[in-house]
């Protein structure tokens, strides 16, 4: 199945969303990354799987990886957590994907290619997280309930060193989880970024971003 074909949010951005589900209570993390892998038939392991390997071989640090994990998810950052530990979870989620692939595929898998996107495509996503910087930093490291700090350069960390096409899932994430409004000119810009990195159309509009229909 193309990624143009799964129709809602995929990788490791998608696995935030199947956190915040109102059943999720009801299963452990690693057994939602179970029932995520094996959506459609194994269609959402690939996906999860390549943005996990990106994270986990990046430069990013384990406290930017937890960060960004807090905030699309919307829950609170608490560095002492003992469950968090953002690149051990990322080795576990692709443990899983590839033991879900390898039912349909017994071969070994094969390693990521790295995505070689238009450079513009960077540019255009650090712009549209820059113009929400200041939403985003009082939506999230001042929530009273899910506080996270440091969302913005964290985000800015992902576009530039692992993954535009990633750091724009993740911005719509967070955006999506603190219910930031924008607006009808942003939502447009977000779609088209969304066309451009070969997303079904409902990865960006899932029904709940935020509107301010007369803002510019």
């Amino acid at each position: 199945m193309e990624r143009k074909d799964i129709w809602i949010d995929f990788g490791f951005s998608g696995l935030t969303k199947w956190f915040g589900s109102p059943w999720a209570g009801e299963h452990t993390p690693l057994e939602i990354v179970v029932l995520a892998a094996d959506w459609g038939e194994g269609a959402y392991a690939p996906t999860l799987r390549e943005d996990a390997l990106r994270l986990l071989e990046s430069p990013l640090t384990t406290r930017v990886i937890d960060i960004l994990w807090c905030a699309a998810v919307g829950m609170e950052f608490v560095p002492d957590a003992r469950w968090m530990d953002g690149r051990d979870w990322l080795r576990q989620i692709v443990d899983v994907c590839e033991e879900r692939i390898r039912r349909d595929e017994p071969r070994s898998v094969a390693h990521p290619q790295a995505p070689a996107w238009d450079p513009e495509l960077k540019d255009a996503v650090l712009a549209e997280v820059r113009a929400l910087a200041p939403q985003l930093d009082r939506a999230t490291a001042d929530h009273p309930y899910y506080g996270v700090p440091e969302v913005v350069p964290s985000l800015e960390r992902v576009v530039t060193e692992v993954d535009p096409d990633l750091g724009f899932r993740l911005f719509l994430r967070v955006l999506k989880a603190y219910l930031i409004p924008i607006s009808d000119s942003q939502h447009l810009r977000y779609r088209e970024l969304g066309e451009r990195f070969g997303y079904n159309e409902f990865v960006v509009d899932d029904g709940t971003l935020q509107f301010m229909p007369r803002a510019h």
